[in-house]
């Protein structure tokens, strides 16, 4: 589970310098370094397994997501400007999740404003490829099944934690950790969300 986190490392690495070589707008800049800060903020709680390096692991993915947000309804400008309003928003949001989540200490509190935000992007980004930039409906399914896949396999691994692991006891070790369906939501929802930055 710590070893499978690179692929919220190194692809959006790559990602960030390619953006940053093409001078594209710092949002792309900002949408892969904050993708890479789940990566290593998970790399560091499946490590330690420790409270305070899974905030580090959780507590990103609601920011990283408000990037995703914002690019995604900055998509149709012209000029390279900001949308202070918007980025107010996203950020008390942040915010706001961020000290209710350190106070609450609720798992399903920040699944559920994590889930929010996924819903907008989803909404959003099904909008863009369906209506406005249809060739990119490729790109944009192939994120969105990527992704679904691994919060597929997520929630198999969440209900069935207790079989799987008497299972895995029965198999070669090989096999088994290709069964290590919680690594596999990292790598299907690391390559879905680099996916996403493309779109």
């Amino acid at each position: 589970n710590t070893v499978s986190n690179l692929i919220f490392i190194l692809p959006p690495v790559y990602g960030a310098i390619q953006t940053y070589k093409d001078g594209l707008e710092k949002r792309y800049l900002a949408a892969y370094l904050c993708l890479t800060a789940v990566g290593l903020g998970s790399w560091c709680f499946h490590m330690t397994l420790k409270y305070e390096m899974q905030l580090l692991d959780e507590l990103p993915m609601i920011y990283s997501c408000c990037v995703f947000v914002y690019c995604l309804y900055e998509c149709f400008k012209y000029k390279n400007t900001v949308n202070y309003p918007l980025l107010f928003l996203l950020i008390t949001y942040s915010f706001v999740v961020s000290i209710v989540y350190l106070n609450l200490k609720e798992p399903v509190f920040h699944q559920i404003m994590y889930g929010t935000l996924v819903s907008i992007i989803v909404l959003r980004s099904v909008y863009i490829v369906l209506w406005v930039y249809p060739w990119l409906r490729g790109l944009g399914y192939t994120s969105l099944t990527v992704f679904l896949m691994g919060f597929f396999l997520w929630n198999v691994d969440n209900i069935f934690c207790d079989k799987l692991r008497a299972l895995r006891e029965k198999m070669p070790p090989v096999v088994g950790a290709v069964t290590q369906f919680h690594a596999w939501w990292h790598i299907l929802t690391g390559l879905g969300s680099y996916l996403h930055i493309l779109l």
